[in-house]
């Protein structure tokens, strides 16, 4: 399983701090609002901004909520402005780690990304040191308990996916980030339910972790997670489950 994965399943499995309402509402919020800003208020001809407000209704985000962030994004209300930013490095035992922020404050939000590395025994790198061992994709994951493999792999394939995998209980769909909307438009039409549907980065090659290094590992990305500037976090570390059993993670 990928790295990405390992963490998305982590994060559900433990309820991190991520999945406090308001912490999610409020990365929510900034991604409805820079995409607005990029692209325009319009659903229909913003991808982005498309995603960002499924996102929020998925949530059960208040509709009023979701208009002004697209209002404060296209200037017809006042707002912050936010900059993107990916900060990239190194996690205990080698692990790629990519960043991605949002913030008001670039001098205050990468200080802060530095020293949550340098205090897990990571470092935070150049720009592109570990961008390249990611591809951005399209990703489902489906528990094994709620959908058929052949069910699923004739629909996911025949939608244009990529590859249809499983492994630990899961099944997972990855495809181009181009097709994720069609597809995933077919799973929610034939009432298929995934544990989670994003666009990500998922890792080419995975580092494992175990010991000192894995329990480092996972309190490095809860850190980056809970940051107010951070959107999401991406890693190529693989912990086993009998690791993480050990661990006392599960």
């Amino acid at each position: 399983m990928s790295g990405h994965s390992k963490w998305s399943t982590i994060k559900h499995k433990k309820g991190a701090a991520d999945a406090r309402r308001g912490k999610i509402f409020s990365k929510i919020i900034k991604e409805i609002t820079v995409a607005a800003r990029i692209g325009g208020g319009d659903l229909t001809g913003n991808s982005r901004l498309r995603s960002a407000v499924a996102a929020a209704k998925a949530e059960n985000m208040p509709k009023d909520n979701i208009d002004r962030a697209i209002k404060k994004g296209t200037g017809e209300i006042e707002g912050v402005t936010y900059e993107e930013s990916t900060y990239e490095g190194y996690g205990p035992g080698g692990a790629a780690v990519l960043v991605e922020i949002m913030t008001d404050n670039k001098n205050r939000t990468v200080a802060d990304i530095r020293h949550i590395f340098a205090k897990h025994s990571g470092n935070l790198g150049e720009a592109g040191c570990v961008a390249w061992m990611f591809d951005k994709k399209g990703l489902f994951i489906f528990d094994k308990k709620t959908v058929g493999e052949d069910q699923l792999m004739e629909m996911a394939l025949d939608a244009g996916a990529e590859d249809v995998t499983a492994e630990n209980g899961e099944f997972e769909v990855v495809c181009s980030p181009e097709s994720y909307e069609a597809i995933k438009d077919i799973f929610d039409n034939q009432g298929l339910k995934y544990e989670m549907a994003q666009v990500t980065m998922v890792p080419r090659t995975t580092v494992e972790l175990t010991g000192k290094q894995a329990e480092q590992m996972l309190k490095m990305m809860e850190k980056l997670e809970d940051h107010d500037d951070v959107q999401n976090v991406y890693s190529n570390f693989d912990i086993s489950d009998e690791e993480m059993e050990a661990l006392g993670q599960n």
